[in-house]
């Protein structure tokens, strides 16, 4: 990677975290530390508003946003192999957002980038096997259930469990994880006083109020999940939903 790149990368970088320390910078992109500040140097001498939080790090200020860049072939390839799983795996409220985002990233390509980009979608597999059509999301959940994540709010839902019984819940979302051909939401209930995975393709109906979380020591997704995966492990036969 050329420093123009790095220094492009480093900013992009800094943009998508809240705070990146110089070693971690400097692991990332396989460099010295004194090469990383001197990269911060460059990029703040060019008006990019970088500011240093003692023992937390570097970050860029809020509101900045670098103009529109073109992609490489292979970034634009990437995208093009992550579209039809976009289009089977997520539910409608993505989809959504998924079309209008595609749509400007392709009004930041090259000519010759975005008909390279088109074909690559056009030569993607979209075939989904009828028996497991219905198992594909049908909802307008995920999008409110991620800013449900993000905004800590309680979100309340009627759902219908495998005994087809419907009940009204109260929940504190902490993640959403696709697996079975499902996406699933783990969140604190209030009624059960403990974590629960629900199906998202049995939610009929959901609403995020605007009171804010109860619980206030959560634990994360991935802690949840690997505890999941060392029950499974200790008794095959436990539950997955």
């Amino acid at each position: 990677m050329n420093r123009i790149d790095r220094l492009m990368a480093i900013i992009t970088t800094l943009q998508s975290k809240k705070y990146c320390t110089v070693t971690q910078l400097a692991a990332y992109f396989a460099v010295s530390e004194r090469t990383i500040f001197r990269d911060l140097k460059a990029i703040g001498e060019i008006g990019v508003p970088i500011h240093f939080e003692p023992e937390k790090g570097y970050a860029v200020a809020g509101g900045y946003f670098l103009p529109p860049v073109s992609l490489t072939i292979e970034e634009a390839n990437a995208l093009s192999l992550a579209e039809p799983l976009v289009l089977r795996f997520a539910d409608k409220s993505v989809l959504q957002h998924y079309s209008t985002a595609l749509g400007k990233i392709k009004m930041v390509l090259g000519r010759s980038q975005r008909e390279h980009m088109e074909q690559s979608m056009e030569q993607a597999a979209h075939f989904v096997p009828d028996h497991y059509a219905h198992l594909m999301p049908n909802t307008d959940y995920l999008t409110p259930l991620q800013n449900a994540i993000a905004d800590k709010r309680v979100v309340q839902l009627e759902y219908l469990n495998a005994q087809n019984e419907v009940s009204t819940r109260e929940v504190e979302p902490i993640g959403l994880t696709f697996y079975s051909l499902n996406w699933h939401l783990v969140a604190w209930c209030h009624l059960r006083q403990d974590y629960r995975d629900f199906r998202t393709s049995r939610i009929q109906h959901l609403r995020v109020t605007l009171q804010p979380f109860l619980k206030k020591d959560h634990i994360s997704l991935q802690e949840y999940l690997e505890k999941m995966q060392q029950q499974i492990i200790q008794n095959p036969d436990h539950p997955l939903t």
